[in-house]
C-alpha cells in the first residue's frame, strides 16, 4: 500500500508544475489519535479546483485487539473562495481492506454486522465506495492550515466472519454488504508549499 501511495504522489508531482500554493501535504489528526498512520497530498488542478489523495494504514495489534486496515481515498474538491481556504465540497472514492477482531464495542450495527460481536468474532474483507463531502479550511499562517471535513456516501464490502478472534474456520465467507452513512471524517493539519 505504501508503494502505491508513493507512486501515485510521485506521478501527481511529476505531471504538475509545482508553484507557490499549488501543493499541500497533510495528516488527519483523528486517525493519528487512533494510532493509524496516514498521509495525504493535495494539488491544485485549476482555479478553485484541487485533487486530494490520502492513505491510511493500521497494521498492528494493540493490547490483543486486532484493528488492521488500509484505506486509499482520492477526492476532487471545489473551493468556493480560493484553494486551501474557506468552504469546499468534494466527491471522493475509497478502497481498502480490513481485519477486525477481539474488540469490545457496544452492540451497534455497522456494515451489516453487530459491533458487539467483534469481541468474540473476527471480520476480514475488502471494501470500495463513493461519497460526497463538505469541509472548511482555516489559515493559521502563510504555510499552515487546519481543515475539518465530513463525508457521506455508499460503501460495498465483501466480508468473511470467523467465530473467534483466532479461528480459521469461517462462519460465512464473502458475504456482500452495502452501507450508506458517513464515509469520511477528518481534522487535518496541512502544510502548503
Amino acid at each position: 500500500m505504501k508503494k502505491v501511495i508513493i507512486l501515485l504522489l510521485t506521478l501527481i508531482a511529476a505531471t504538475h508544475a509545482v508553484k507557490a500554493q499549488e501543493v499541500a501535504v497533510k495528516t488527519n489528526l483523528l486517525y493519528d489519535a487512533l494510532l493509524t498512520v496516514n498521509a495525504g497530498a493535495e494539488v491544485r488542478l485549476a482555479p478553485k479546483w484541487t485533487f486530494d489523495l490520502s492513505g491510511n494504514l493500521n497494521a498492528w495489534n494493540v493490547n490483543g485487539h486486532r484493528w488492521r486496515h488500509w484505506l486509499a481515498q482520492p477526492e476532487v474538491r471545489y473551493w468556493f473562495c480560493q484553494e486551501w481556504q474557506g468552504h469546499f465540497i468534494g466527491a471522493h472514492g475509497l478502497v481498502g481492506q480490513f481485519n477486525f477482531g477481539h474488540m469490545d464495542f457496544p452492540n451497534l450495527n455497522l456494515l451489516g454486522n453487530k459491533l458487539g460481536d467483534f469481541k468474540n468474532h473476527r471480520y476480514e474483507g475488502w471494501y470500495g465506495g463513493l461519497g460526497v463531502a463538505y469541509g472548511y479550511s482555516w489559515i493559521l499562517s502563510r504555510h499552515w492550515n487546519i481543515e475539518a471535513e465530513i463525508g457521506f456516501g455508499w460503501v460495498y464490502s465483501r466480508v468473511t466472519s470467523y467465530p473467534c478472534a483466532e479461528c480459521g474456520t469461517p462462519v460465512y465467507k464473502d458475504k456482500p454488504v452495502h452501507y450508506v452513512g458517513p464515509t469520511k471524517a477528518a481534522v487535518s493539519l496541512i502544510y502548503t508549499f
